[in-house]
């Protein structure tokens, strides 16, 4: 599974537009039935709202992509917050945005906007992540060089986790799936190629990225 971005945490953020109320909840949705019970979810709770539509992206590869106006003119709810959702290249998630309407009429491009704004805004709230994957390596050697990779490793890419002292000197580090061989590679070069590798488990990891609002 590649590396991939989903919302940080589950939440909601609401904003109004010509005294329609539109409120946006997001959840991290890993299968369609997630997705579908976090919106009858939704629904349950926001059952006197004119309208509750939503848009959810789930799949490593973000295959499977849903999206419904729940009775607003076709295409001006549940595509507009999809689009929010692909353009940031996120999955695993699902948008719902409830809407009270406020007595006036936006008109197909009026609603576009604010169902897109309501999923953008709420994700910038809330923060989106990249999930990468890393791998743990443990790292032995010898005492009069652990000085030298210790300051080589803090100074790199790379992760120190753990230090242990024994006869030898082990370092447990932290290392992205994409940067193995460069890590290796470092890892002969500090150590003149004395040391000894060996290869642990895998992990996730959660990095805080930028979200695209434009």
């Amino acid at each position: 599974m590649k590396n991939h971005r989903t919302v940080s945490q589950e939440g909601q953020h609401e904003i109004i537009i010509k005294k329609s109320r539109f409120i946006c909840a997001v959840k991290r949705t890993q299968t369609e039935q997630e997705a579908r019970r976090f919106i009858d979810t939704v629904k349950k709770e926001h059952w006197k709202a004119s309208h509750n539509c939503s848009a959810y992206i789930v799949g490593p590869d973000g295959l499977i992509q849903r999206a419904s106006d729940d009775g607003e003119p076709s295409g001006t709810a549940g595509i507009p917050m999809l689009e929010v959702l692909k353009k940031n290249n996120l999955t695993d998630l699902t948008a719902v945005v409830t809407r009270y309407f406020g007595g006036t009429k936006l008109g197909a491009g009026g609603l576009i906007r604010a169902y897109g704004k309501a999923v953008s805004e709420t994700l910038s709230a809330i923060g989106i992540v990249e999930k990468q994957l890393h791998q743990y390596f443990d790292v032995t050697v010898a005492y009069p060089v652990s000085g030298k990779i210790q300051n080589a490793l803090q100074q790199s890419p790379y992760r120190i986790e753990a230090i242990d002292y024994t006869d030898q000197v082990s370092f447990t580090c932290l290392v992205g799936s994409d940067h193995i061989e460069p890590f290796k590679a470092s890892v002969i070069d500090w150590t003149s190629d004395q040391y000894r590798i060996e290869k642990g488990p895998q992990a996730w990891i959660e990095v805080p990225v930028t979200f695209d609002q434009s």
